[in-house]
C-alpha cells in the first residue's frame, strides 16, 4: 500500500468515525434544563466538545485503521479464511 493511499484510506476512515462519535454526549437545552431564547434551535446542542471528540475520533481511527492495514497490506486475513470465498477462484 503506497503512502498516497494510506493517507486516503486513513482520513477516509477518519471521518466514519467522526460521525459514530458525533452523537455520544450530545445534551440539547431542554435536556440540559435551559432555557431556549428567541431565535434559537432548541435541539441544538448545549456543548458540542468538538475538540474532545476529534481526539477521541483520532484514537478510534488509528485503531481501525492499524487493522485495514493489517488486513490488507500484511495479508493477515486472505480469501482463503473467508468460509465461503476460500474455494473461489479469482
Amino acid at each position: 500500500m503506497s503512502t498516497l493511499s494510506s493517507i486516503a484510506i486513513f482520513f477516509i476512515i477518519w471521518w466514519l468515525c467522526l460521525f459514530v462519535v458525533l452523537p455520544f454526549g450530545v445534551r440539547n437545552a431542554h435536556e440540559a434544563g435551559e432555557t431556549v431564547g428567541e431565535g434559537h434551535e432548541a435541539g441544538a446542542p448545549v456543548r458540542t466538545m468538538l475538540w474532545r471528540k476529534a481526539a477521541i475520533t483520532t484514537v478510534l481511527s488509528v485503531v481501525v485503521f492499524v487493522m485495514v492495514y493489517g488486513i490488507v497490506a500484511r495479508g493477515w486475513i486472505g480469501f482463503e479464511d473467508i468460509p465461503l470465498l476460500g474455494s473461489a477462484k479469482p
